[in-house]
């Protein structure tokens, strides 16, 4: 059978909960960028340990506002 990728059931998952396509836009960017600093691993693959690296990565090397750290944690919230 047929499984939407990842990216996709994303994008359906935020579409039934309703959220506004900006959410959706900054969610799935979110996503992106967790997936590409950790050499395109799956999400299923990597947890808690990945997601704190990833966020301690933007926080010190991205020099990045704590309301976008936050933002990408909600995005990587959502995902899990």
């Amino acid at each position: 059978m047929f499984k939407p990728k990842l990216l996709n059931q994303v994008h359906n998952a935020i579409r039934v909960k309703h959220y506004s396509i900006r959410t959706e836009e900054a969610y799935i960017h979110w996503i992106k960028r967790f997936i590409f600093f950790h050499e395109k691993r799956h999400p299923l693959y990597m947890g808690e340990n990945e997601v704190s690296k990833f966020l301690s990565h933007l926080a010190v090397e991205g020099k990045v506002s704590a309301s976008t750290q936050n933002q990408a944690l909600s995005a990587l919230l959502f995902l899990y």
